[in-house]
C-alpha cells in the first residue's frame, strides 16, 4: 500500500509509548484526538481504524471504525464521522482492553485516504477489502497497552 506524505499523530497517544489508561476499556474509553497532515489532493475522503493484532483472536481485535472523514489537514473531527462496527458489537471506538497478563498489544492507529466514499458502515476487513484500490495514502500510528 502507498506511504508517501500522509501523517498520522495524536496528543494523546505518543508513537510507540503506551496508551494512558482514560483510553482503556477499563477507564471509559475516552476517544483520542488523532491529527493528520499531509494529504494528498486526489483524496475526497478519510477512513480511520484501529487494530490490535496481537488480540488472542484469529484476526486481531477492530477497536474504531470511523468513516465518511473530510479529506482536511488538522485535528480530525470524529464526531462529524461516520462510526463503523468494532469487534465487540457496537459502533465507534472501544478502548483496549487486553487480557490480564498477556503483555503488550500494539495498537496500530491507520487513517487512509481514499478516492472515493465509503458507502455503508463496512468492518474493517471487509473496508480494506472492498476499498484497496481506492487507496490512495495511508499513515498508522502504533502504541501499546497492557493490564
Amino acid at each position: 500500500m502507498p506511504v508517501k506524505d500522509l501523517v498520522l499523530t495524536s496528543p494523546d497517544i505518543a508513537g510507540g509509548g503506551r496508551i494512558e489508561d482514560r483510553f482503556a476499556g477499563q477507564f471509559g474509553a475516552e476517544t483520542p484526538r488523532m491529527t493528520v497532515d499531509g494529504i494528498p489532493p486526489e483524496a475526497v475522503e478519510l477512513a480511520l481504524v484501529c487494530h490490535d493484532p496481537d488480540a488472542p483472536m484469529a484476526h486481531g481485535f477492530t477497536h474504531w471504525t470511523l468513516y465518511g472523514l473530510a479529506p482536511v489537514a488538522g485535528p480530525i473531527d470524529t464526531a462529524a464521522g461516520r462510526p463503523g462496527p468494532n469487534d465487540d458489537g457496537g459502533l465507534g471506538y472501544v478502548g483496549p482492553f487486553p487480557p490480564h497478563g498477556h503483555g503488550d498489544h500494539r495498537y496500530y492507529f491507520w487513517v487512509y485516504a481514499l478516492t472515493r466514499p465509503v458507502i455503508g458502515e463496512p468492518s474493517r476487513d471487509e473496508f480494506l477489502h472492498e476499498y484497496a484500490d481506492a487507496i490512495v495514502e495511508q499513515a498508522r500510528l502504533v502504541a501499546t497497552y497492557s493490564r
